[in-house]
């Protein structure tokens, strides 16, 4: 960085308690006190007085008949380290000029009125053919400037410093990325490492993200305004700047670290997201989906308002399809955040996918990733003690069944929640396993399922029923794995399920060697007696595991769950009882 160097004398300024005094012979005759500071200098011996408008003005206009004289300067900009500058530069002593604090000097010295009128080849022309010639000319030191004004907004607005330094700031950053030939900050990983690397296109955005937030926003849209930059860029500077200001941006944020911020810093923070996303370039993709989530998740910590929280929703749900499981708040309080971007997300996609024109695909593929990310999602949060049933099934139940070609990641998830919420009462474990379609399982998926200690018997039960049913089809053996390679889902009315279900019990329950004998034997009744006792025994075993008050369950709570609908009246239960014993009793009998 530039600076400017004036003066030749040695400082010989010193402090003695809350006084500044100038070494010399010859005694002060003038007191200028600027806050808590007083300085003892003079009027003849230096050029202090016929370099300074203001202070020949207020000298002549005391009262006082003494030769010394008292004056108070409390209100000159800068404070007594720009007075302390240009009190040195009238003494001839060496003062060094840069982006630092050539604001504060700049200001002070237009409040003294050291202009060339006052004194020819004054501080104020030195000051502003600097400023013109070298800060401005430089890129790091017409950042620097800026940030400075925000010292002193309103003397740096009035006084052009401002606008000037924006208009050389965004001149630069239109400069083709070829042509940048001065030093900027870029720390994105592995860019140092690269050899003979080109300029980055997003080059500035690290120095303008150390800009306050009003700072910033002058810059951006002023870029935006010139439709020269793509909306990436824009989004991307945002980004630089979010994650340069915004505690929790970069990971999930705690509620002890939220409560550990004043509330300065929270309205601080409040007033740079909401300021962010009203800056956010209406084209789809100029920001990321994962940027978008990441905003909603830490605005409830800040207090954000309710419109800047509905546009992040909206926002977040135009490209919600592209988002991964690492994007989302993987904690039991962001799954209603979640619920929000999904249901702005099925409203515009229910809206849209009727109005495509030759092909859908795009719409169900989009819909299936949404699907997909749910229930990757649900596999998270299964894991927090916190999160409770209802939560879960909401998010659960939102997704239309268009939006799962299958059951088995859903069916995970709920595995997982069994597991991490072992004390879960029998309504809730029903609750949790009606949402889930036995029909859209895997044969993987429900060998697993009907094995499964955690799922409730009635789940198990319809398990079994569907895969008997599914074996004792005519075209079995022509689809028997039309399930797993997703090209049908199948279904049946109540009335074909009960009636084949009656099928399955009656086989189950004739076991006697008299009609097994004199029984005719087609082909499906030999497909059903030769699955009877693999079932019979299934129902055993859940039934000897967890006792016979489960199977009342069965009978007094089995209705429509899942695509597989069961009617069970106390007759049938009393054969599942009775095919138990049959079946107990052949197995004791085998040995």
């Amino acid at each position: 960085m530039k600076f400017m160097k004036l003066g030749t004398r040695p400082d010989t300024f010193y402090t003695e308690q809350a006084t500044r005094t100038l070494i010399s012979d010859i005694p002060s005759d003038l007191a200028v006190q600027v806050n808590d500071i007083t300085y003892l200098l003079h009027k003849l011996q230096s050029s202090l007085l016929p370099k300074c408008g203001l202070l020949q003005r207020l000298c002549s206009d005391s009262s006082s008949d003494s030769e010394g004289v008292s004056l108070e300067l409390h209100d000159i900009p800068g404070g007594e380290d720009a007075f302390e500058l240009c009190a040195k530069y009238c003494y001839g002593i060496s003062i060094n000029i840069s982006a630092f604090n050539f604001v504060p000097t700049f200001c002070a010295a237009k409040f003294l009125q050291m202009s060339d009128s006052v004194d020819k080849g004054n501080l104020v022309g030195k000051l502003e053919s600097f400023f013109d010639s070298c800060i401005l000319e430089g890129w790091k030191d017409s950042i620097v400037t800026l940030l400075a004004t925000s010292k002193l907004p309103e003397w740096a607005e009035n006084l052009g410093v401002v606008r000037k330094c924006i208009d050389s700031i965004i001149e630069k950053v239109l400069t083709p990325p070829p042509q940048v030939r001065w030093s900027f900050t870029y720390t994105r990983p592995g860019y140092a490492k690269k050899q003979h690397h080109s300029v980055p296109k997003d080059w500035w955005t690290e120095d303008v993200s150390d800009l306050d937030i009003d700072l910033f926003r002058c810059i951006i849209m002023a870029l935006r305004a010139t439709y020269l930059l793509l909306p990436q860029l824009i989004g991307e500077a945002l980004h630089v700047y979010a994650c340069r200001w915004l505690p929790g941006i970069m990971k999930p944020k705690t509620s002890s670290s939220s409560a550990s911020q004043t509330e300065e810093s929270k309205a601080k923070n409040k007033k740079i997201l909401e300021t962010i996303v009203t800056m956010i370039p209406a084209d789809k993709g100029s920001v990321s989906v994962g940027f978008l989530l990441r905003l909603l998740q830490i605005s409830s910590y800040f207090g954000v308002s309710h419109v800047t929280k509905t546009e992040l929703i909206r926002r977040a749900s135009l490209q919600f399809d592209e988002a991964t499981v690492g994007d989302l708040a993987c904690s039991a309080s962001s799954i209603e955040l979640v619920l929000a971007v999904l249901e702005s997300y099925l409203k515009l996609w229910k809206r849209m996918s009727p109005n495509a024109s030759a092909d859908n695909s795009h719409f169900l593929r989009s819909i299936r990733s949404v699907g997909k990310l749910i229930d990757s999602y649900l596999q998270v949060v299964a894991r927090d003690d916190n999160l409770p049933v209802s939560k879960f099934v909401a998010l659960a139940e939102a997704l239309p069944d268009i939006a799962r070609l299958h059951h088995d990641d859903l069916y995970q998830a709920i595995n997982i929640y069994l597991k991490e919420h072992a004390e879960l009462s029998k309504a809730d474990k029903k609750r949790l396993c009606r949402i889930l379609d036995c029909e859209k399982l895997s044969a993987e998926a429900r060998a697993h399922a009907v094995k499964n200690e955690l799922l409730p018997l009635r789940t198990v039960v319809q398990l079994l029923y569907f895969e008997q049913e599914k074996k004792s089809s005519p075209n079995h053996h022509h689809h028997h794995d039309l399930h797993t390679n997703n090209n049908h889902a199948a279904t049946s009315s109540y009335s074909t399920s009960s009636a084949t279900y009656n099928k399955v019990l009656k086989s189950t329950h004739e076991v006697s060697g008299s009609e097994a004998k004199h029984r005719p034997r087609s082909s499906n009744n030999i497909v059903l007696e030769s699955n009877k006792d693999r079932l019979a025994l299934e129902f055993e075993r859940k039934m000897n595991v967890r006792g016979g008050d489960q199977v009342e369950e069965v009978g007094s709570d089995m209705g429509i769950t899942g695509g597989c609908r069961l009617g069970l009246d106390p007759g049938k239960m009393k054969i599942m009882r009775r095919a138990r014993s049959d079946s107990d009793y052949g197995h004791k009998k085998g040995r």
